[in-house]
């Protein structure tokens, strides 16, 4: 806990590059970031210490991965194990641990701030990030079976108990996360091919949350856009009503108010600008 408060510093960002005695038991590397990474992931089932769980140091990643080295780190595969290191936070996305759950989808939201690196995040043989984002913010609906069929095999067929996050800022998060991932024509095609807007239109229907909601309207919104030199691309898409049609706040900067970590934003392009312009990514 200490250590995620202190790296909201940015003299923290030293832990990318300092160097350390390799504790016999962590098997890891000698650089510090590194270790705390290994020592978050044993600390998952208790194989280091019995007595600590280090889920705290998910918001120590979090900070870090404001940093652009820090963005740069988690995104390249290291030569000690052959693991590229987003890969061994994302699989916690649905850990029981509410801390651990907010502070890896914080870190993986700043990791996709780096837009040259998209197609390695959602890509099936590469990192594959798209179902541990959509997971956690599905529950037992039904889709039709077309729509169903599109969808990622890790999404169809989920049991008659499964359950979306309890939290509504962990949602708000991973959907967010998607937002950043429509800054590509790729991305929104991606999103678009696999049939995320069911399930952002589930997600607003049943997440009695205005934030939640906020955000699921920008995401379809960008969705449901015409791209260059084509028709509208899904026009089985419908901009989304709220229940008890209470309309939705003027779309500003993403907000934070949980304090994770300090993030990046998004700065949407004015309604008059080209649409085949991606959107703007600005750090703040």
């Amino acid at each position: 806990m200490l250590l995620a408060n202190l790296t909201k510093d940015d003299h923290l960002k030293i832990l990318l590059t300092l160097t350390r005695d390799v504790p016999k038991e962590l098997a890891s590397t000698d650089i510090a970031i590194s270790q705390l990474l290994d020592l978050f992931v044993k600390g998952a089932d208790g194989t280091y210490n019995k007595a600590a769980n280090y889920d705290y140091l998910s918001y120590v990643f979090a900070d870090i991965a404001k940093h652009e080295e820090g963005r740069k780190y988690f995104l390249t595969k290291q030569d000690y194990d052959s693991v590229i290191p987003i890969s061994k936070l994302v699989v916690f996305t649905e850990h029981k641990s509410d801390i651990r759950r907010k502070g890896v989808a914080s870190t993986i939201k700043n990791v996709a701030f780096e837009v040259d690196s998209h197609g390695e995040l959602i890509g099936e043989d590469d990192i594959n990030i798209l179902p541990y984002l959509l997971l956690p913010i599905m529950g037992n609906e039904e889709y039709d079976e077309e729509d169903m069929l599109d969808m990622l095999p890790d999404l169809q067929l989920l049991p008659p108990d499964k359950e979306r996050d309890t939290d509504h800022a962990i949602i708000q998060t991973h959907i967010e996360t998607l937002m950043l991932l429509t800054t590509t024509r790729m991305g929104r095609d991606v999103l678009r091919n696999i049939k995320v807007y069911p399930v952002v239109r589930e997600t607003h229907l049943r997440v009695e949350n205005d934030d939640v909601r906020e955000v699921c309207e920008r995401l379809v919104q960008v969705l449901m856009r015409d791209e260059e030199g084509e028709e509208t691309p899904a026009p089985e898409m419908k901009m989304l009503e709220r229940p008890n049609g209470k309309l939705p706040k003027p779309f500003g900067r993403v907000q934070n108010g949980d304090n994770v970590g300090s993030w990046a934003t998004q700065k949407a392009k004015d309604d008059d600008d080209d649409d085949d312009e991606d959107d703007q990514i600005v750090e703040v």
